[in-house]
């Protein structure tokens, strides 16, 4: 049997623009109230930015059918992007307005797989060191009670 999805997002370029003119962590904590939209992957994929603070930043998603593999299990590239997003997220709050950051390496655990029937996950980002050329950061994918479902660590440059 089909299904459909439906995904509408707004203009990442206008985005990114009111980002450029913010402190990280105010722009940060704009998208998680509503004051700005969250970005276009948030929509493709169905998550969502929930906790902001400096060096901390948390994503939370529902994994659901749309997210499987061949296998029957959600995709290990969801987890990965879940936590990319939250230890990235996590170094931007400690940028500047006009500051920036970009990954370049990380690394991700799988510990367990990951189903429709696992329920919410919460992907935490913090940050280990923010340095004038590189920043890092790890993260953890949880459920509600806290079993771990993945870690990773990141390495971001400095823009």
């Amino acid at each position: 049997m089909k299904r459909n999805l439906s995904v509408t997002w707004e203009d990442p370029v206008a985005l990114a623009q009111a980002g450029r003119s913010m402190a990280g962590i105010e722009f940060l904590r704009a998208i998680r109230d509503g004051r700005l939209p969250h970005p276009p992957i948030c929509a493709l994929l169905g998550y969502r930015l929930t906790e902001v603070e400096s060096g901390h930043a948390v994503f939370e998603i529902a994994p659901a059918e749309q997210h499987y593999n061949p296998i029957g299990v959600v995709h290990g590239g969801i987890a990965m992007t879940l936590l990319d997003s939250a230890m990235g997220c996590a170094v931007q709050t400690r940028m500047p307005a006009g500051g920036g950051y970009t990954t370049l390496e990380a690394k991700t655990n799988l510990v367990r797989a990951v189903t429709a029937d696992t329920g919410a996950l919460r992907a935490v980002g913090k940050v280990v060191h923010v340095g004038k050329r590189v920043a890092t950061a790890e993260a953890r994918l949880e459920d509600r009670e806290g079993k771990l479902y993945a870690h990773a660590t990141s390495t971001c440059i400095v823009l």
